[in-house]
């Protein structure tokens, strides 16, 4: 069958390619197709209002649940409202482009279906890439100081989102160790840090009357939360519950009755009401303990709207760009794909809101 050859640069382009590879990007990205979506019940949730509108600052407040008692039968009701309180965060965009040089004129001798085709591969796994990165960043509030094909070192943010060290009320430690400096190689990640998690997230406003409790998101009618671990630390949760517990704790998620859930799926196992995963990209540092020369690694524990990501529309209102070009007296062809957003952890009254980060020693076992 004949393939179809649009010019290079004519528009009909950019209605073929930019929504294929948006759509690329979002079913590959591992926050994208698991924990994005556009409700509160999210860990990451998508803001679209700057899609219809121009601007580039988003505000939206997080709202804390009511308080207080019961107004009963005839007693007045007057003056003993609950007052509504909130905490107006915002977020700011702006464009991020990568450009992708496609080959000298002999290149050419391949189609510009093709050229097109190798383009959006290679900018899918970049953008897939780069958006893992920035959540886990993000989330965390540290570049950490593992390896990154994409930032450098003394990365902060972007667009004017800087990212967020976690305050004190969200901040918990493997072992004895209460801080980052004081870690030691023994502080590793086991079910007894979780547990803590668990239980801090739900008493938050008891320890530490300024925050608000985490909410849990709800998967399929249960309140669950998500806990995000670096290989290793699942590592060393493994090895350290030992062989019957870890079974256990694998039984527990296999059981759930949400196993369709994409928050479930993939996931390592469940303790408590916390549904465990692992990935690569979790942050991880080479420089904490007394001699910061102790191995770490910086797991989340996860709750509704931990992170807030938002969006504005191209000119030919696409969510991402595709853009044909030609250089070197019309030689190369290039093509530039990107987005204009933004995105911050979620902050209320000056801690944050929906994600605990738990550091524990996290030495590679090879």
């Amino acid at each position: 069958m004949a393939v179809t050859q649009i010019a290079w640069g004519d528009p009909k382009a950019v209605k073929r390619w930019a929504p294929k590879l948006h759509r690329d990007v979002n079913a590959d990205g591992y926050f994208s197709r698991k924990f994005v979506g556009k409700t509160s019940n999210s860990i990451c949730q998508e803001k679209t209002e700057l899609e219809k509108d121009a601007g580039d600052t988003i505000s939206f407040d997080l709202e804390a649940r009511l308080k207080g008692g019961l107004v009963e039968g005839d007693a007045t009701a007057a003056g003993n409202e609950s007052m509504l309180k909130h905490y107006t965060d915002t977020i700011t965009i702006d464009q991020a482009r990568k450009p992708v040089a496609c080959g000298g004129r002999m290149s050419r001798q391949r189609t510009e279906h093709n050229l097109r085709e190798s383009a959006s591969i290679q900018l899918k796994n970049y953008w897939q890439q780069v958006f893992d990165e920035l959540y886990f960043m993000y989330l965390s509030g540290d570049r950490g100081t593992d390896h990154s094909d994409i930032f450098p070192l003394e990365y902060t943010g972007r667009a004017n989102n800087a990212l967020r060290a976690p305050s004190a009320s969200h901040h918990l430690f493997g072992g004895n160790a209460t801080s980052i400096a004081t870690l030691d190689a023994t502080d590793k990640m086991d079910v007894n840090l979780i547990e803590r998690a668990d239980v801090r997230a739900g008493n938050m406003t008891k320890n530490f009357p300024n925050a608000v409790n985490m909410y849990p998101m709800m998967v399929d009618g249960e309140e669950r939360y998500v806990m995000i671990m670096s290989l290793i630390q699942a590592f060393d949760l493994r090895t350290g519950a030992g062989t019957g517990n870890w079974l256990d704790i694998n039984k527990a998620l296999m059981t759930h009755s949400g196993t369709a859930s994409p928050v479930v799926k993939g996931g390592l196992g469940m303790i408590n009401n916390t549904i465990l995963h692992a990935h690569r990209n979790v942050i991880g540092r080479s420089d904490a303990g007394v001699g910061n020369n102790v191995a770490m690694a910086e797991a989340l524990f996860c709750a509704r709207q931990a992170l807030a990501v938002a969006y504005a529309a191209t000119d030919d209102g696409r969510r991402m760009s595709w853009v044909e070009d030609m250089t070197d007296y019309k030689n190369n062809p290039v093509i530039a794909g990107g987005y204009i957003f933004g995105m911050s952890k979620c902050r209320f009254n000056g801690g944050d809101f929906g994600v605990m980060r738990l550091d524990t020693a996290a030495a590679n076992p090879n």
